[in-house]
């Protein structure tokens, strides 16, 4: 598996819990903040889930 860098570049503000709950499981929080992490199966689920509220780059 490989690494890539997620980056929040949407609000969370009027988004269901669930979707705010995994911004916070990817260690986001705030527009602009970048977390790298490994590309598990988990991660690659969390990302489907809230696409619409990051970008993701592969490392």
């Amino acid at each position: 598996m490989g690494k890539v860098r997620i980056s929040q570049v949407r609000s969370i503000i009027k988004r269901p819990y669930n979707q705010k709950r995994t911004i916070k499981a990817l260690g986001l929080g705030r527009i602009d903040k970048s977390v790298e992490v490994e590309l598990t199966p988990q991660i690659a689920g969390m990302i489907r889930k809230v696409n619409h509220l990051i970008s993701v780059t592969e490392l």
